[in-house]
């Protein structure tokens, strides 16, 4: 693999994972009712994009301001993959071994927020329950729940890599 690719990919994975690990404990130490808020949902999100974008950006300018499909791909996909391991790690460790007690607590504000979502849509009461039964069968915070949400992570994370790469990618005039 190209070293420039890997260097890339472990700066901006280490920056995504570290902004995860981050925001993680500000929301634990702050209010775990944070865990619930929507706008600090789309907020992480849309911080995400911009370390990709950024990422690829400076990847490209890194190569020589040219970039294939396949490295900025590459590139963007093992940084997602180390920061989505960092965060996750760190979920399973601060949720299933130092403070089982607040994963529960999140867990049930979870629920609630939830259950008050689904009313709003006249959902009925029956769909209601099952979506109850199956955040408490596997809690978001859980051991399986995370590692549930890794998956769900990197599917995202590859979707949203393959429409960068095809964004930032970048030929030399002479190939064109």
């Amino acid at each position: 693999m190209n070293e420039i690719i890997k260097k890339n990919a472990i700066k901006f994975g280490l920056i995504s994972g570290i902004f995860a690990i981050t925001a993680t404990l500000l929301m634990y130490l702050i209010d775990y009712h944070l865990f619930t808020n929507m706008w600090i949902g789309f907020s992480m999100l849309f911080i995400y994009i911009g370390i990709g974008v950024f990422q690829l950006i400076n990847l490209r300018k890194d190569l020589g301001g040219y970039m294939s499909f396949k490295d900025g791909f590459t590139g963007y996909f093992l940084g997602a993959l180390i920061g989505i391991l960092m965060s996750s790690l760190f979920t399973i460790l601060l949720f299933n071994v130092i403070d089982t007690e607040t994963r529960d607590l999140v867990t049930q504000a979870l629920v609630e927020f939830q259950v008050e979502n689904l009313q709003k849509y006249n959902v009925p009461t029956e769909k209601i329950k099952e979506v109850v039964t199956q955040m408490e069968e596997t809690p978001q915070f859980s051991t399986m729940g995370v590692v549930k949400s890794f998956g769900g992570s990197l599917i995202g994370s590859i979707i949203f890599g393959l429409i960068l790469a095809a964004i930032f990618k970048r030929k030399p005039q002479e190939l064109i």
